[in-house]
């Protein structure tokens, strides 16, 4: 929630809470004490619409298609909450058809804004919303590339230097039009042997917010599709931004 709140502060934008009931007594004051620790975590006032809907959370979360990001907690006490941490994240980070934040660890904490980079058609979306994250946010950014070698045998072969150095170039020539375009913003390119979900794992405990694909056929996207996607989002150190599309409109600003 407080994560939320600060984002919604940062965009000039609505803030919405959904609550999903079992019991519908119960709604008034989960919604209201939301509301409260919303507006006590931003730094200044903004516009918070409470809606609490009856039965399965995922349908409602799903059917969103107006909303700038869908932010979720990953754990809590007892019926939304108790899901998070399984499907209704698993779900919803996956089929949402908007941008999906879940929030985890280093949660409101200084580090780098990390991007997780394939070739996939969703690279350039991520790159974007990354660069726009950094510069709001006056932080660095790292551009991460997994690149597995394991399929050649268990010992590197003489080619993989040359092969890291080939990907860094291209990952270098991904992040070129970006630094132009945001040149305040301290870009660095890292290439890894590890896989991208052990990579990305690994740097996420001194990131303050990850961003990566959703879609495509790329390392990084089929990842997140399958169970080393969600090794990220159930064990990532930090905030989980998950990009729809190939560009995005809206912008994280500062």
């Amino acid at each position: 929630m407080r994560w939320a709140a600060r984002e919604a502060a940062r965009r000039d934008t609505t803030l919405r809470i959904l609550y999903a009931y079992d019991e519908h007594h119960l709604a008034a004051p989960v919604l209201d004490a939301a509301v409260v620790q919303a507006r006590a975590a931003a730094p200044f006032a903004i516009r918070i619409e409470a809606v609490a809907v009856a039965g399965d959370p995922v349908p409602a979360l799903l059917a969103i298609e107006d909303a700038a990001l869908i932010v979720l907690g990953n754990r809590g006490r007892g019926g939304f909450a108790s899901l998070l941490l399984g499907s209704v994240s698993q779900r919803v980070a996956t089929y949402a058809r908007t941008p999906v934040v879940v929030v985890r660890g280093r949660s409101g904490m200084p580090g780098p804004i990390v991007a997780g980079v394939d070739d996939s058609d969703s690279a350039e979306a991520v790159l974007e919303t990354a660069f726009s994250a950094a510069a709001g946010r006056g932080a660095p950014l790292a551009a991460v590339r997994g690149v597995s070698f394991a399929a050649v045998g268990a010992s590197p072969p003489a080619g993989v230097p040359e092969r890291e150095r080939e990907e860094t170039e291209r990952l270098e020539a991904q992040l070129a039009p970006w630094r132009d375009r945001f040149p305040d913003v301290d870009a660095e390119a890292v290439v890894s042997p590890d896989g991208a979900a052990a990579v990305l794992v690994a740097v996420s405990h001194s990131a303050r917010l990850m961003i990566v694909g959703s879609r495509g056929h790329g390392t990084v996207t089929n990842a997140l599709l399958g169970s080393t996607g969600m090794q990220l989002l159930h064990h990532a150190g930090c905030p989980v931004l998950i990009v729809r599309g190939r560009r995005v409109a809206a912008t994280l600003r500062s």
